[in-house]
């Protein structure tokens, strides 16, 4: 069980691309605490940055303190760029992660919680939490949009618990045989010699170039008929070509 809590959200725009993070890693439960406006989740930019995540946006709720968002949750995530001086501790995301995952660990209600696009989370909200969360970034620029930041942990927490198989949207192609290659190398070869391009008497070795170089590239069939299809219209040109009779000289 996991929730995700956003504190004082600024853009209605930011929200609807939170609850599209959260849905495409799985996770549906999102808590606003005192959001700038009251009709955020259902404004224009919310619905439109959800794209098709409006289901997220329709169960969220709205409360008025953190303490209230955090009701059930029993490990609080803070996200803070500026370390506090006392507090929780300061982890980097996936190596917690792994052990809030771990199968012989304790089972907890995760709430991941994000502060303000402006001025991020306040040293009481960060103090409630039981760790601060900082995502690796590049020392010269450490400043993340709060949907990209939800995004990211939202993966992170996913595949500690197992991700999600990875599924071919299309069939492997079907690989052609050595006599496939073959026949397509003939064809190549006797149109190649039609256009003048290979001389049969001093071929240099081109074909069995070809050859190699078509079996390191492993070609499908659909390939192949392709490889066919140029050979044949390389030809088809030279063969309508006639040559052009000189004109009759003059007495």
């Amino acid at each position: 069980m996991t929730r995700f809590v956003l504190i004082q959200t600024s853009h209605p725009g930011n929200v609807g691309a939170a609850a599209r993070a959260m849905k495409v890693m799985g996770f549906s439960e999102l808590v606003l605490v005192r959001p700038r406006y009251a009709d955020v989740l259902t404004q224009q930019d919310a619905l439109s940055m959800a794209s098709s995540a409006d289901d997220i946006l329709e169960s969220a709720r709205i409360v008025d303190t953190l303490e209230e968002a955090l009701d059930g949750v029993t490990f609080a995530c803070a996200t803070a760029m500026t370390p506090r001086d006392f507090g929780p501790p300061l982890r980097e995301p996936r190596s917690l992660f792994t052990e809030l995952a771990a199968p012989d660990g304790q089972q907890h209600k995760l709430g991941l919680v994000f502060g303000s696009e402006r001025f991020g989370m306040s040293n009481e909200d960060v103090y409630r939490c039981h760790a601060v969360l900082s995502i690796p970034t590049h020392p010269d620029y450490g400043s993340l949009n709060l949907a990209q930041a939800v995004q990211l942990l939202a993966y992170d927490w996913r595949q500690a618990l197992g991700g999600f198989a990875v599924t071919a949207r299309t069939p492997d192609p079907k690989l052609a045989d050595v006599q496939a290659v073959q026949g397509m190398l003939d064809h190549l070869q006797s149109s190649l010699e039609a256009i003048g391009y290979l001389d049969p008497q001093v071929p240099r070795k081109l074909m069995f170039r070809l050859n190699q170089l078509f079996n390191r590239t492993q070609l499908s069939l659909d390939e192949v008929h392709i490889f066919r299809g140029i050979a044949r219209a390389m030809v088809e040109p030279a063969q309508t070509i006639r040559p052009i009779p000189a004109p009759a000289s003059e007495d």
